[in-house]
């Protein structure tokens, strides 16, 4: 058995902490650009409501970003891998197979809330031009910089992420020195650190309970840094998070000093309209647009990324359909998922066209992921609960964090009229592809009829050695389902022995199992009869993509190498000749019997599943197998045959 497994980052390093203030916190880290606009909204400055809506977003920050996820969630890594899929695997060895449920509800969330990530961040930091031109159209800049980015994902994001580290510390550099200069004239916003002035915003502001949905955006990057973290590891995480936290408070604080300095006056009245550009001084505006629009590049690249990593997991995990998946750097964990990255900038320029600014923008951000959080919490829960944390503190945190996390969405969910229900439509939709995959799994697993293999295992040997019958190929590859190795599908039975012989040397079964581990990388041989059956299981982890083809090769190639086997080929002259023989693999692709008789709801999930399937890549593309040396054969799947045929004989 050969195994390899990818080593993990444990240590904190400088490097480390650079790499991860690139990668992680593009979202959280330009929040900054819109919230406090979107608190203050188009009503006149009110002191009382600038502090208590800064004061909300510092408990924020620290109650749901530092306490729930950096310190808390972050524990709930899968072998160093962490997003609410990776949780999902964790958790669903437990007897509750609902949590599933969650799982969905969460990916479909996470993805939907990042079809409005980078429309926001890029509007908001492009709209700073409004300094030159006040009546400038930002749409078509926003569009064309969208599209730039979605456009060079097809290369790979190797070279330039190496710049994505220390543009994202000037970044927040820049935050910090421009929230301490205004700061400097007014100290006493920090007052706001009392929480009691959130619970005055709460109690007597007439909309309190609404501007905690625009509070809430502070925080919409929290769950994309647990699932990114794979990438840096969560000692950098934690290290770096005090130094981001920092800056992002000094800036909230410092907008919030600028806003109290200009009390009575409504946001219309200056220049741009956007505190984080209005208090910057004149002359900087230019340089800090600039540095803002490529911090928004960089959180919606970061977002794009872990939108891939999320559809790879639901694919191995069996919850979207099968899509080609591109490598285009040598970068770990890099994908690009063709078909993926042109929906998403579909959406996003459909964003862009239908709410034409960032303030507009605000009303539908948030709704999506606030369910995300809520899904996490869930499945939070029942993983401390599988390691046996204190009982009174499982329930103490999930307490906390479901109120906190209820008053958000009630929150939210004000903003449905006013855009949210694009997003929550956009996370239905993808939920009922990930439900509909995964129950037409289930409905086809019960069909799939299995065989015992030694009950035929005399006959594949004689067929190997039949020589009335022509060759069909040197070696035989047939993909299996089946889990048990003493066990195969009787429909391969079917095709090598009655639906044309299908004589060759070496009979070899291959089956793919979709471990818990993240990048496991394990197979297992089994000599079923000596130099005529081989069967190959291979146990890779659910962010392993199944490149059956070059996997399978490496396996041969140990074998030849330990001369477990002899891939020469059998045919006297070319085995004198040493010609290594042909390797032909067979794909049993399913399709949908007309002799079903099933229930209504059964028949409308296979409808759509197999509607779906049409759009998806073929089984032998899905096992990174080459079209050349593969063979499809399609059966029909008979689920349920008709009980009774009113059938006659008349003579």
């Amino acid at each position: 058995m050969a195994s390899q497994h990818t080593g993990h980052i444990h240590k904190a390093t400088l490097g480390g902490l650079l790499i991860t203030l690139g990668i992680i916190y593009g979202d959280i880290g330009t929040s900054p650009l819109y919230v406090m606009s979107a608190i203050v909204g188009k009503d006149a400055i009110n002191a009382d409501m600038v502090k208590g809506g800064i004061s909300a977003i510092f408990w924020t920050l620290t109650l749901q970003t530092t306490i729930k996820y950096v310190i808390l969630t972050l524990r709930a890594d899968n072998k160093g891998e962490g997003g609410i899929f990776s949780l999902y695997t964790l958790v669903r060895r437990t007897k509750f197979k609902w949590l599933l449920v969650p799982a969905i509800i969460g990916g479909s969330a996470l993805l939907a809330d990042g079809i409005i990530t980078p429309p926001i961040s890029v509007s908001a930091a492009v709209e700073g031009l409004r300094f030159f031109n006040p009546e400038l159209n930002t749409v078509p800049i926003v569009i064309g910089i969208i599209f730039g980015l979605f456009f060079i994902q097809q290369f790979g994001t190797g070279f330039i992420g190496k710049f994505f580290g220390p543009l994202m510390t000037t970044w927040f550099l820049m935050l910090g020195i421009l929230g301490i200069i205004r700061l400097s004239g007014d100290w006493s916003i920090l007052s706001s650190l009392n929480p009691y002035y959130t619970y005055e915003l709460l109690k007597d502001h007439p909309s309190g309970i609404l501007i905690l949905g625009s509070v809430f955006l502070c925080t919409t990057g929290a769950e994309a840094l647990y699932s990114d973290l794979g990438h840096c590891g969560k000692q950098n995480i934690r290290i770096s998070w005090v130094f981001v936290k920092s800056m992002l408070v000094v800036n909230y604080f410092g907008q919030g000093a600028w806003l109290i300095a200009h009390q009575g006056q409504k946001l219309a009245d200056f220049k741009v309209g956007n505190p984080f550009y209005d208090m910057m001084p004149q002359s900087f505006i230019p340089y800090g647009i600039v540095i803002a629009t490529i911090a928004a590049v960089i959180a919606s690249q970061a977002l794009i990324s872990g939108s891939f990593t999320l559809i790879n997991e639901a694919m191995r995990l069996n919850l979207w359909p099968k899509v080609r998946v591109k490598y285009p750097s040598e970068l770990k964990g890099q994908l690009y998922i063709p078909s993926l990255n042109w929906l998403l900038l579909t959406g996003c320029i459909g964003v862009v066209l239908y709410f034409r600014e960032s303030a507009n923008m605000e009303a539908a951000y948030g709704l999506a992921i606030v369910l995300c959080m809520l899904m996490t919490t869930t499945l939070l829960n029942f993983y401390m609960h599988m390691k046996r944390y204190n009982r009174f503190f499982i329930y103490f945190i999930i307490t906390v964090y479901l109120i906190i996390e209820s008053a958000f969405l009630a929150a939210n969910l004000s903003k449905f009229y006013h855009g949210g229900w694009i997003t929550l439509l956009i996370a239905t939709c993808l939920m009922l592809v990930m439900t509909i995959w995964f129950l037409a799994k289930k409905i086809r697993d019960r069909y799939v009829d299995m065989v015992t293999l030694a009950d035929h295992q005399s006959k594949l040997v004689d067929l190997s050695t039949d020589d009335t019958i022509t060759k069909y190929a040197t070696h035989l590859v047939y993909m299996t389902s089946a889990n048990n190795p003493e066990e195969i599908e009787s429909k391969v039975i079917y095709s090598i022995l009655q639906k044309r012989p299908k004589r060759a040397d070496i009979y070899w079964f291959v089956h793919v199992d979709v471990m818990d581990e993240p990048y496991r990388m394990d197979y297992k041989v089994t000599h079923v009869a000596a130099d005529d059956i081989i069967r190959v299981d291979f146990r890779l982890g659910f962010r392993v993509a199944p490149r059956i083809n070059f996997l399978f090769r490496k396996v041969v190639e140990d074998l030849v190498k330990n001369k477990e086997v002899d891939i020469t080929s059998r045919y006297e002259s070319l085995n004198k000749n040493n010609v290594i023989g042909d390797f032909k693999f067979v794909v049993l692709e399913k399709i949908l019997s007309y002799e079903n008789d099933l229930p209504a709801f059964e028949k409308i999930i296979l409808n759509l599943y197999f509607m779906m399937k049409r759009f998806s890549l073929s089984e032998a593309k899905a096992f990174g197998l080459d079209s050349s040396s593969v063979k499809i054969e399609k059966f029909p799947m008979v689920i349920s045959a008709p009980k009774q045929i009113n059938l006659r004989r008349i003579f």
